[in-house]
């Protein structure tokens, strides 16, 4: 495990290893996706659902840094040819003025009663950002229901979100409580990113060379 991920935040590595999912792997991940970058909050959800009498869990780790959101998926998988388990990871990393929205839904109970400092029940995190889309495709048809000729494939281009379901009843008011804080920290991050025109040129152009040497211009993408 790489000191420079869970030594900067140990509250998410205390997550991680309470959790006891994969926690050496996702800190390892985390710690190659940081480069060195500090973390400022953290997000760590797991789910738990069943399939086929199998047992499935996938966790979502969001870490904010200063100039960018990393974003992590993992799913443990049982291949049918092998008796030994799997871990699928997914990692981006995504430049703070590329996050175009952080939208925050929540469902109160018995809203007649409410009081303020009452907290929701249940929270639901949207994140958009742009550069990135992914293509949903399934069988096109007819409007002729005995149509049987193929009629190839339709989609649509979708772009990039990420969407965070969160309980009271099922993960806890403390965890629910965080990711809301989590939310409001994130949202007011990429505000203050969209609205600083210098950081943004900073993000995208390439660093000062020494005198005297050729400038090689180099493009680099946001998302890894």
């Amino acid at each position: 495990m790489s000191p420079s991920t869970p030594a900067h935040d140990p509250d998410l590595l205390t997550q991680l290893n309470r959790v006891g999912f994969y926690p050496a792997l996702i800190a390892d991940v985390l710690s190659e996706e940081l480069e060195g970058a500090a973390p400022l909050r953290h997000l760590l959800h797991l789910e738990t659902h069943v399939e086929h009498a199998e047992v499935h869990r996938h966790a979502t780790i969001l870490v904010l840094t200063a100039q960018a959101l990393v974003i992590l998926h993992v799913d443990d998988h049982q291949p049918e040819d092998s008796s030994e388990a799997v871990a699928n990871v997914s990692a981006e990393t995504v430049a703070l003025p590329r996050v175009d929205s952080v939208v925050v839904s929540a469902i109160y109970p018995r809203p007649h009663e409410h009081r303020p400092g009452d907290g929701p029940r249940e929270l639901t995190v949207g994140i958009a950002w742009s550069g990135g889309s992914r293509l949903d495709l399934g069988p096109a048809g007819c409007g002729d229901p005995n149509c049987e000729v193929d009629h190839g494939m339709s989609g649509q281009s979708v772009r990039e979100d990420l969407v965070v379901r969160i309980s009271a009843d099922a993960d806890g008011a403390k965890h629910l409580e965080h990711a809301r804080s989590f939310a409001r920290t994130l949202r007011s991050a990429t505000s203050e990113a969209a609205w600083n025109p210098v950081a943004e040129r900073a993000e995208h152009q390439p660093a000062a060379q020494p005198s005297g040497r050729p400038t090689a211009w180099l493009s680099r993408g946001n998302h890894r």
